[in-house]
């Protein structure tokens, strides 16, 4: 063979190299693909655990402490006036009472306030046994027609509140606005009333982004089946603060949902008079309502259930903690012992 053949022959062989490394799929090499890039690998030694649940049981404690604390602070007068606002002669038809439009419905309770409560008092009212998470109630509204004047007409997933009977279209339009609660509340203390303000009730993010300010009650309440309260239809949706409240559906059966604030403080011992229009129906259900008065703390409302939570989680740590500290003083071992591994600690048993 020539120089020539040769060379020429060289030349072919590393272009074909060439062009075989290029079309290979095998990728590129780096120490990320082969996996070779230092890692922490933390041991977890006796010292380390220890002082981890010495430190969350140090942490958690005064905060359950604090929280607790804080709820227990929280003022609340609670009211139950379901079956105690229908007169006796009429409790063994709750039903007709509370569906007769003759019915007298006005029902006056008495609230005594245990301790101060300083404003601004929050009034709400508390429903049980009302499952406001029913996959088809949930389903029954049109988000579209509640923010856009132009979507008037979309009420084909609000079925059975959709429409009238002669084919208008109802807005808002659905189940969860049809039952919109109606009992309301008067208050009055050493014989002056107790105003209640409505203004700021509701999430400020549903007025502005879910509720149109150019979207008007029509057709509501009208038809032959009504549901709970009616509608104001010089208003706006987005001013409509007790229905943005309540379309904002509720997760468990027994929920509580703003009605107003009064702005006043109340002594202790004060009697609050309430005159209450018993209006809603939550006897065909087996429903029950309540009226409540709560003050706030900086953890909101009276719940003790985060404070305990912390305290339990805390003192579970520290209990751990200290167990450990007793085992490793009394049975300590190398770390890493091999001899506690289980074919080390019983190696005729694998034999066999």
């Amino acid at each position: 063979m020539t120089k020539k053949a040769a060379a020429s022959s060289g030349s072919e062989g590393i272009a074909d190299a060439s062009a075989a490394k290029r079309n290979s799929k095998k990728p590129k090499y780096s120490r990320f693909t082969q996996q070779e890039l230092p890692a922490c690998k933390p041991i977890l030694t006796p010292g380390w655990v220890i002082t981890t649940f010495i430190a969350i049981g140090i942490f958690f404690i005064p905060v359950g402490l604090a929280s607790l604390s804080a709820s227990q602070r929280v003022v609340e007068v609670v009211d139950q006036y379901d079956t105690d606002c229908i007169p006796e002669n009429l409790r063994e038809d709750k039903l007709g009472y509370i569906q007769s439009a003759t019915t007298n419905k006005t029902c006056i309770r008495t609230l005594t306030v245990p301790k101060l409560m300083k404003s601004p008092i929050f009034v709400y009212y508390q429903l049980d046994n009302f499952y406001q998470n029913h996959r088809r109630y949930v389903k029954s509204r049109s988000d579209k027609q509640l923010r856009y004047t132009r979507s008037q007409n979309d009420t084909k997933t609000c079925e059975p509140e959709g429409v009238t009977s002669d084919r208008a279209p109802i807005v808002p339009c659905g189940l969860i606005a049809w039952s919109l609660f109606n009992d309301t509340y008067g208050f009055s203390a050493k014989n002056k009333v107790l105003e209640v303000s409505k203004k700021d009730i509701a999430w400020k993010s549903d007025q502005n982004n879910k509720f149109g300010s150019d979207v008007y009650p029509k057709n509501f309440q009208s038809g032959g089946l009504i549901g709970g309260a009616k509608l104001n239809e010089s208003k706006p949706l987005s001013e409509q603060e007790d229905l943005i409240v309540w379309m904002r559906t509720a997760a468990p059966p027994t929920f509580r949902k703003l009605y107003g604030r009064i702005d006043v403080d109340l002594d202790a011992g004060e009697v609050v008079t309430v005159v209450i229009e018993n209006n809603y129906n939550t006897y065909s259900f087996g429903g029950k309502k309540r009226l409540v008065l709560s003050t706030t703390s900086w953890i909101g409302g009276k719940n003790d259930f985060l404070g305990i939570a912390y305290l339990t989680v805390g003192a579970l740590c520290l209990f751990l903690a200290i167990g450990f500290i007793i085992v490793y003083l009394l049975r300590p071992r190398p770390l890493g012992d091999p001899s506690f591994l289980s074919w080390n600690r019983n190696p005729a048993g694998l034999m066999n």
